[in-house]
């Protein structure tokens, strides 16, 4: 179980050095990801995708909002929607990130067949660990 521990802090280690140079978070970067590959999309959608909090999520689209990655505009359609698209700063960086980050990811030495494994492995483990209800623990 330790090796999960672990394997956590270097992930975000390795995240936090990978994006340091856009100054950018790993959820900050997630985000991004999910702007780039869906358009624009509500903050909810944006939640709903990154299976993320609106406590954890209002602050990360306001630190993007404030560093020019993002913008947020209420919908025009429904006035409680707030939509999110990205900005021509995000747009022109994204070829520039996804290098940079691919160029980190060759450090691993690990060959992607065998990332790509470990990844499905490990959200085998998370599907399997998600579907057991909170009232099926037993009592101690």
């Amino acid at each position: 179980m330790f090796c999960n521990l672990q394997g956590t802090k270097q992930y975000n280690h390795f995240y936090a050095q990978a994006l340091a140079p856009f100054k950018l978070t790993y959820p900050q970067y997630i985000t991004l990801l999910s702007l780039y590959e869906h358009g624009t999309m509500s903050v909810k959608q944006v939640g709903q995708t990154l299976e993320l909090d609106s406590g954890t999520l209002t602050p990360l689209m306001k630190r993007l909002e404030k560093d020019g990655w993002i913008n947020r505009k209420r919908s025009t359609e429904d006035e409680r929607r707030v939509d999110v698209s990205l900005t021509k700063k995000a747009l022109d960086a994204r070829d520039q990130i996804f290098e940079h980050v691919g160029s980190c990811m060759k450090l691993m030495n690990l060959p992607q067949s065998e990332y790509d494994h470990i990844k499905s492995e490990v959200a085998r483990v998370d599907e399997h660990l998600s579907a057991i209800a909170d009232n099926a623990y037993p009592e101690a």
